[in-house]
């Protein structure tokens, strides 16, 4: 059988769901499966810039990765111990795309985390109530359209203002962020890909 990346990047849904069923059922390493996603799905972000695909394959390949998730989520729970603490997670105003947020959500919840995932084209005010809700001590945002910086630096001051600021540290994420967006928003730090947020809310506790 192909690899799971290439039954993920190729769309092949029942294929990838019989494939992650045969890889748990002889012992692999879930985190080892869901890092086998993670590439399956960066194939279908090149496919899609390279004009291959179009966004019902983006959607498709999200759906297909947040079923893998959470087929994995019981043994991955059980492989992590404590929670190590909370995250609020989500897409900010004025943006839809949701894969990156999903494929940074399983790969927290894989590292330990409690994780509030509040959607996609979240305004600040939702992001200000899960932390208040939460008192998670983190917040991650992610942003894939360079038109949403101001989002981000909206969402930062609606925290400032909500007098959080001191008591949550805030990650950004997605495909043109970077340490500019960081000083532009206010924001405490970017993460490159999936592995990097978790790294990232590690040193942050």
């Amino acid at each position: 059988m192909a690899k799971i990346s290439e039954l993920l990047a190729n769309l092949e849904m029942d294929e990838l769901m019989e494939s992650v069923q045969l890889d748990l059922d002889n012992g692999r390493d879930p985190v080892e499966i869901l890092k086998e996603c993670e590439a399956g799905m960066v194939k279908v972000g090149e496919m899609f810039s390279a004009g291959d695909y179009f966004v019902s394959d983006l959607m498709m390949s999200g759906e297909m990765f947040k079923e893998v998730g959470i087929m994995l989520e019981p043994h991955l729970s059980g492989k992590t111990g404590d929670v190590l603490g909370k995250v609020v997670l989500g897409t900010v105003e004025g943006d839809i795309h949701d894969i990156g947020k999903d494929l940074v959500y399983v790969m927290l919840k894989s590292g330990g985390f409690d994780v509030i995932d509040v959607g996609v084209d979240a305004k600040p005010e939702v992001f200000v109530d899960a932390l208040n809700e939460s008192g998670a001590p983190i917040l991650a945002l992610s942003c894939l359209l360079t038109t949403c910086y101001d989002s981000i630096l909206n969402t930062v001051k609606a925290v400032e203002a909500a007098g959080l600021r001191d008591q949550v540290k805030i990650i950004i994420g997605g495909g043109p962020t970077d340490e500019s967006v960081v000083s532009y928003t206010g924001a405490d730090a970017v993460g490159d890909d999936a592995q990097s947020a978790v790294r990232l809310c590690k040193e942050m506790l």
